[in-house]
């Protein structure tokens, strides 16, 4: 099944716009309960005018909420991205750390986050279990579970850790692509042999390419 999400999506990455590890932990925590386009659209100017830890510490809370606001839970983010990016002067000499156990001590970062940091801008290969690819291993049935930090686990034991990181792309381009909550495309699915969940969402293939968000895959 990864050899045919590979096959599927031989450019799968982090949709995430960043150009250091500062920019790709602050802009993952905005994307929850938002989508990375809004982020792509909302970041360019947050970090034109606070392009460090230090310029976001001191900034004005007002003046960030006005920024973020786009992303939806402005006031919360806020909080979290100036907590973080002081977190990160005070305690980590004003670079992100590298490593997992001190990442999820920073403010509003929690496994999820620590790992697409790791994975995308260190190297460290992680596992991304956002709800996307909790619901698409759930459906493949390569785990039962529902808690993130558990089903982590569960798929870690399936797959060699350095392919973790690429895996957790597929997965989520694929759940955002193709297999979605309410109606996944299940005729239009390259994976369709092989998935236990086949016929969850429409088996017609025309019906089924329509649904597939992405036309370039349609």
């Amino acid at each position: 099944m990864n050899r045919t999400l590979a096959q599927t999506y031989p450019d799968a990455h982090c949709e995430l716009n960043f150009r250091d590890p500062f920019q790709l932990l602050v802009a993952t925590v905005l994307s929850a309960q938002t989508t990375d386009s809004r982020v792509n659209l909302t970041t360019p100017a947050l970090f034109a005018k606070y392009p460090t830890p230090d310029d976001l510490a001191a900034a004005s809370p007002d003046d960030v909420e006005t920024i973020i606001k786009p992303t939806g839970f402005f006031r919360a983010k806020t909080k979290s991205i100036m907590g973080l990016s002081a977190a990160i002067r005070d305690r980590f000499d004003g670079k992100v750390p590298g490593r997992l156990d001190d990442l999820v001590t920073l403010p509003g970062v929690g496994r999820k986050t620590a790992n697409v940091v790791l994975g995308d801008a260190f190297g460290v290969p992680g596992l991304t279990v956002d709800t996307h690819f909790g619901r698409v291993v759930r459906r493949f049935g390569w785990t039962a579970e529902e808690d993130p930090v558990k089903v982590e686990a569960a798929v870690a034991e399936l797959f060699p850790k350095k392919d973790w990181t690429i895996l957790s792309h597929r997965l989520i381009w694929h759940g955002r692509r193709r297999c979605h909550a309410r109606r996944p495309a299940c005729g239009a699915c390259p994976l369709a042999d092989d998935c236990p969940s086949y016929g969850t969402g429409p088996t017609d293939p025309e019906v089924a390419r329509k649904l597939i968000r992405d036309r370039s895959f349609a």
